[in-house]
């Protein structure tokens, strides 16, 4: 075979299989994420290296007891990160604005607090969205954590969160707070082997407001720094 056929068969094979890689890419679904899976990509926990400890509420209900959860926080000095859920935030701009002008952090928690895992990628994306759309017109934030509401995820989940530019993130601890009102169970789920690096589950009910002075005084006393998720997390790579 002549030299110049040789090289003619090899730029056809190489031409063949750059056509086939391109074709494999096209044909991938559009927004089809190529990261690891979901589980891999959510944070359970923050930089375990570190002495930071983190309190994050999810807030739908329970409005009448977040000024003495804000008292107590500010009583220690500390900044806490509140999911706020998008009707919640409509009907209590005040209050939202409030947790804005006492320096703490804002995550998404969707806007009506649907099973995420039940519903299209269409539909987790508005959920997202609009929530943070709203949020960020009250009061000019922009937020970048999401928390699924009742933990309640998959792909589709996290893949329209990261393409609206957030982490999902879940807990390391949950006090159950929601189901179980009892001010001395709620304190041993938030403190029994406290580590660096843990995300610690609340709601703002009666019981946690009342538990959360020696929740963050057991923290202390334990050497641990309580800071917003966004701190916690600061460091730890997600692929």
């Amino acid at each position: 075979m002549k030299r110049s056929t040789k090289l003619a068969v090899v730029t056809n094979i190489v031409l063949a299989a750059v056509l086939l890689a391109v074709g494999a890419v096209c044909f991938l679904p559009f927004g089809v994420s190529t990261a690891g899976q979901p589980a891999d990509r959510v944070y359970y926990s923050g930089n375990r290296d570190s002495r930071y400890i983190s309190l994050m509420f999810n807030v739908y209900w329970g409005t009448e007891y977040l000024p003495s959860i804000l008292d107590t926080l500010d009583e220690f000095g500390v900044k806490a990160t509140f999911f706020v859920g998008g009707s919640w935030a409509d009907d209590h701009a005040e209050v939202l604005g409030e947790l804005v002008a006492r320096g703490h952090e804002l995550g998404n928690h969707g806007y009506f607090h649907k099973d995420q895992d039940k519903i299209s990628y269409e539909g987790n994306v508005e959920e997202i969205r609009v929530c943070g759309e709203l949020v960020k017109t009250l009061t000019g934030v922009e937020m970048a954590l999401f928390a699924p509401p009742s933990g309640a995820y998959g792909e589709d989940t996290v893949r329209a969160a990261e393409s609206l530019g957030y982490k999902t993130i879940l807990w390391s601890k949950d006090t159950v707070d929601w189901r179980d009102h009892d001010e001395d169970t709620i304190y041993r789920r938030a403190t029994e082997n406290a580590a660096g690096g843990d995300l610690v589950l609340m709601h703002p009910t009666e019981e946690t407001a009342r538990a959360l002075s020696a929740v963050l005084r057991c923290y202390r006393e334990a050497g641990l720094e309580q800071v917003p998720v966004s701190v916690n997390i600061s460091g730890v790579e997600k692929t």
